[in-house]
Order: structure tokens, then sequence, then C-alpha cells
């Protein structure tokens, strides 16, 4: 890949993400001590994926998981200078198991009590109506009103 390419891919990784994700992976490796492997292994990711990313070969995270776990990583790697060494390990094994994001509308979307409170606020076909609209831009914002049009018309008619 011509460096003009990867240079661009950095660009855009520090666009989405704050900073080039070979920058961030180098943080967090330094932090934890750990190597470019076990990043990859908390992550959820293939060694060579990460090193692609890295690299800026490749721009983009496309499993929200995998992202939920990096800001997972850098909110610990905020906090690390003052755990212990086992409390730290623990949390990175914690991270490396969880599975779906750890915020953002996929979250809101399984919290009934978010789903409730939209489905006492507007009636389901005013829901939907605004899914509709929203659907293309935001579509998992989209997602969570359609569940809180379905969640309202399951009360409104028990």
């Amino acid at each position: 890949m011509d460096p003009q390419t990867v240079d661009a891919g950095r660009r855009q990784q520090a666009q989405l993400y704050g900073e080039p994700l070979g920058d961030l992976g180098r943080r967090l490796m330094s932090a934890f001590g750990i190597t470019q492997g076990r990043l990859a292994e908390v992550l959820g990711l293939s060694a060579p994926m990460l090193s692609q990313l890295m690299s800026g070969q490749r721009v983009k995270i496309g499993n929200p998981a995998v992202v939920g776990r990096l800001q997972a990583l850098l909110d610990l790697a905020d906090r690390a200078a003052s755990a212990e060494g086992g409390s730290v390990a623990a949390e990175l094994d914690r991270i490396r198991a969880s599975s779906s994001p750890l915020t953002g509308p996929a979250a809101v979307a399984q919290d009934d009590r978010v789903l409730s409170a939209l489905a006492r606020v507007e009636p389901p076909d005013q829901l939907a109506a605004a899914a509709d609209v929203l659907r293309e831009r935001w579509p998992r914002l989209a997602e969570v009103l359609d569940r809180a049009a379905r969640s309202s018309s399951g009360e409104r008619r028990g």
C-alpha cells in the first residue's frame, strides 16, 4: 500500500477515534505491558487485522463490540496508573469477555426501562414514524424507536 493511502487512513482514523489506531494501540500496550498479540486477543481481533488497523492499511473497526472494548481499554488505561497489577489483569480479562458494545444506541435498545419510557412519551405510530425518518442516517437510533414502538403496542393491548 502506498504511503499516501496509509497517511490518509491514519487521518481518517484520527477523525473517527480521536487519534490514529497505531498511536492508541501503542499507548494501550505500554500502559498494560502487553504485546500486540495480547491486545488483539483482548479486543477480539485477529493479530493481522490489528496490525492492518495500527498501520493505517485498514481505517475502520467494523465490529461495534470491538469499538466498545477499545473504549473500555482506554478508560482502564486512564485509571491503570493507580490500579494494582492483579486488578488490571482481571479487568483485561473482563473486557475481553464482553460481547457487546458498552455504550450507544445498541446498548440503549437492550434496556427495557428506556423502551418503556419512550413508549410512555409517544404513541407507537409516532415512534414508528420517527424511526422511518431516521432510518437511513441513524439506523441504530431507528432500531431503538422501532423496539419502543413494538413495546408500546404490546403494553397498550395488554
